[in-house]
């Protein structure tokens, strides 16, 4: 090998090195960055014997990858339903303080009782009139929960449908990047780890499937199969719904004009069924425990030949007719409960009218259970205990049962709602482990470790040092050749 060959060998050496090194310091510098992946600078050997670097690549593993992506997905679909369930029970709280529609109706119940007793007296009446508000009080906030509930989570569906065509532009831009960069020769290592983090974030917001294909270019499908990205963007589009009353249906999302279907996971798809499913079901039961109220409290025609229908006595609503059909939800009623004003002193009602009737309609006296005014009369205290005591048809649709005591149901209310909470937090908490591990895994089989780093650049070094011995050993012999021809 001749002199010449050798420096030009010696020279390639302290370029690849330096080359090298600074694809170490590279990934040295992102080391804390969870998106980064380690590049590696492969060397190849030059015609005349030396060394070269050859393009530059990264570790990637698509496999954990979409593993991480499904886990995230389920994830974040979990976690909006677990933070919406933790909101919902405020309705229900400690049921030691007796916040609950459950504790509002048996401390109803209790009044009753303490009135029945004695009839006569006054006080034992403002209490279930006292008690009778606290109820209508609780149900129409725990009502107002609900519709927050549902506005909020259809408020942040918009905020997710903004986020994920944000992130869905900039794929577009990045990707087109990686393609054009691939084509041409240049290294796009760092264009594809922004490209994976642009999948890990659409994938928090709905389940994909990326497909990769020829000159690095990628497309994304729904796990359904709906096609979110090929070449270009699909537009997604969702029109929030300020204002949800009971009943009320909110808009759907929609993908390339497709609407989003039930089979996707997500956050965006956590959302939908919170405010599609969950909380509406709540209402529901909420409706109906203020249904049996209404339907408790109900007054009948005391007519020796009763012809006219039952009316709202207590409990009634503005939007009732008439007492509501047994079992059937009444949209709503939860939030518009309220007590009769014609037993309300401050409204010019009469307490007493709780024991005497004609609280439907004091001016027919078809409606009065005491038309003598009798200071010890019971009856209607009795029946009205007796209702609570009685089973009652609930509308399967509210979930909580379809038959059993008005205080049993209400118990069930907030038993379905606790065990929709401490369910969603498990879910949530096992998919927060699957997403660590998976993470873990992915940044072990791709991340960069800066001990193995700084051992690598312990023989960058030592390559080095020897390139430079072998260029200060040619420049001897170059100096004692020339010195030897003088």
């Amino acid at each position: 090998m001749s002199l010449t060959v050798g420096l030009d060998i010696a020279k390639q050496g302290l370029k690849t090195t330096a080359e090298q090194t600074a694809i170490l310091t590279r990934n040295m510098s992102r080391a804390d960055d969870p998106y980064a992946s380690r590049k590696v600078g492969h060397q190849v050997t030059s015609l005349n014997g030396g060394s070269r670097m050859g393009p530059v690549q990264r570790l990637a593993d698509q496999a954990l990858l979409e593993n991480l992506m499904r886990a995230s997905s389920s994830h974040e679909q979990k976690i909006a339903i677990a933070e919406a369930l933790d909101q919902l029970d405020a309705t229900v709280g400690d049921p030691e303080l007796g916040a609950s529609p459950a504790a509002a109706i048996q401390d109803l119940l209790d009044s009753l009782q303490e009135f029945a007793a004695r009839p006569h007296d006054a006080i034992a009446a403002r209490r279930v009139f006292d008690s009778a508000v606290s109820v209508t009080e609780t149900l129409n906030s725990a009502s107002g929960e609900v519709r927050k509930a549902r506005e909020r989570a259809d408020g942040e569906i918009a905020l997710s449908v903004e986020s994920l065509n944000r992130m869905l532009k900039e794929f577009e831009q990045v990707n087109a990047a990686i393609v054009k960069g691939t084509q041409s020769g240049q290294d796009v290592t760092d264009q594809l780890d922004k490209r994976d983090e642009l999948l890990r974030g659409i994938s928090a917001q709905v389940d994909i499937r990326p497909v990769s294909r020829g000159d690095n270019d990628m497309a994304i499908f729904l796990s359904n199969g709906t096609t979110l990205f090929d070449k270009t963007a699909r537009a997604v589009s969702f029109t929030q719904t300020p204002t949800l009353l009971a009943g009320d249906a909110g808009n759907q999302v929609f993908v390339d004009g497709v609407a989003l279907s039930g089979s996707v996971t997500g956050r965006i798809a956590g959302l939908l069924e919170v405010r599609d499913s969950i909380a509406p079901t709540y209402q529901k039961q909420l409706d109906e425990i203020a249904r049996g109220l209404v339907e408790i409290f109900a007054e009948s025609d005391q007519s020796a030949v009763p012809t006219l229908p039952d009316l709202p006595g207590l409990f009634t609503a503005p939007s009732l007719a008439g007492v509501p059909p047994s079992g059937t939800v009444v949209d709503g009623l939860a939030g518009l409960i309220r007590v009769n004003a014609n037993v309300d002193p401050a409204a010019g009602g009469d307490l007493m009218r709780l024991r005497d009737g004609g609280i439907s309609d004091p001016g027919n006296p078809a409606y009065e259970y005491n038309p003598d005014g009798s200071a010890s009369f019971g009856d209607r205290l009795q029946e009205i205990l007796a209702g609570f005591n009685t089973m009652r048809n609930f509308d399967p649709l509210a979930e909580a049962g379809t038959e059993a005591t008005l205080v049993n149901y209400a118990s069930a209310s907030g038993g379905w709602l606790g065990e929709a909470r401490v369910s969603a937090q498990n879910e949530a908490d096992l998919k927060a482990a699957v997403v660590s591990r998976s993470t873990e895994a992915l940044s072990n089989a791709v991340g960069v470790n800066i001990d193995e780093e700084m051992s690598l650049l312990l023989d960058l070094e030592r390559s080095y040092q020897a390139s430079a011995r072998l260029i200060s050993t040619i420049d001897s012999m170059f100096a004692s050749l020339l010195e030897a021809t003088e």
